[in-house]
């Protein structure tokens, strides 16, 4: 009877130092303080270099939608920094200013999820002015538009304008996420990729249905204006093919079986992904990360951006 009473005092004891060990092992593994020692400076920056793309998406799709933007629906998000240039209300139809409002509130959502996370910066001068996107357009052709390219005329070039904007932030979350070092930090850029990439995929289905339409008065179908948009994109990221219009030659389509292209991706029909430094190069419209212009005149804001100029 006594063995068996120290052998139960044992067991009891030994259950009991396992329990304490171990609940003290989760805690430690899934202690804040733990994780935020393991989120290092360059998580920061990484998560802060997005919010110049977001931004520029919240203030396009607001003004887009609504005319006007951050300084009226959340002045607090901005920082202090200066109005866009030259963004206007457009001229959508039903249907496309329903879906624009949705993405321009959404983008306000990502500004507060970022900042709810890192401290951010001040919004940047933003050039959303009618000239900035109609040299865009003539770069990606390579002459000058008669009349210059409008994209608050209407709903075909918003939607044209809009292919420009959350894709080249998408691959930018592609690229960052393999990066980071903090749990919560790939957890909150793989929820703002997913957004992103819903957007461009509604923008890109959308210019689908339209890929053979004429765009008046320019003579060029929809999907010659994606494909050209895209090409720039990648002369200027200077990395590579990242980017695909809508029509592609078939062996570049899904599994080489199709010409459509309603999403892009690489041969495996993956993201593709940009650094920080392409993302610049490409909205500065320069090619140089080091040359601000395009839609930021003055140049993007945070720690990486500020490298190079």
């Amino acid at each position: 009877m006594a063995i068996t009473k120290v052998r139960r005092s044992l067991l009891v004891s030994m259950v009991m130092v396992f329990f304490f060990f171990n609940v003290h092992h989760l805690q430690v593994m899934s202690s804040p303080h733990k994780e935020k020692k393991s989120c290092t400076n360059k998580d920061r920056k990484l998560l802060e270099f997005p919010l110049n793309l977001e931004y520029l998406e919240a203030e396009f799709f607001l003004f887009g939608a609504l005319g006007f933007g951050l300084d009226k629906v959340a002045p607090n998000l901005t920082m202090g920094g200066p109005s866009p240039l030259g963004a206007q209300k457009a001229n959508l139809g039903p249907l496309t200013r329903d879906i624009i409002l949705q993405f321009a509130w959404q983008e306000v959502g990502h500004l507060r999820a970022i900042k709810k996370r890192v401290k951010g910066f001040a919004r940047p001068q933003l050039d959303l002015s009618k000239e900035s996107f109609a040299n865009v357009m003539d770069k990606a052709f390579g002459k000058k538009f008669v009349p210059p390219f409008n994209p608050y005329a209407n709903s075909y070039n918003y939607l044209i304008a809009s292919y420009l904007v959350p894709y080249v932030g998408l691959t930018g979350y592609v690229g960052a996420n393999p990066k980071l070092e903090c749990p919560s930090s790939r957890k909150l850029v793989a929820g703002l990729l997913g957004v992103e990439s819903g957007q461009d995929a509604v923008i890109r289905a959308m210019l689908y249905a339209r890929a053979s339409q004429i765009v008046h008065p320019y003579n060029i179908t929809v999907a010659a204006f994606t494909n050209k948009i895209s090409e720039l994109r990648n002369k200027l990221g200077k990395a590579g093919l990242k980017d695909e219009g809508l029509m592609v030659p078939k062996a570049d389509g899904a599994e080489g079986k199709v010409i459509g292209n309603v999403l892009a991706g690489d041969e495996s029909s993956l993201s593709y992904d940009r650094t920080p430094e392409e993302i610049l190069r490409i909205v500065y419209g320069s090619g140089n990360e080091s040359i601000p212009g395009g839609f930021y005149p003055k140049g993007a804001n945070g720690d990486i951006a500020k490298l190079y100029y």
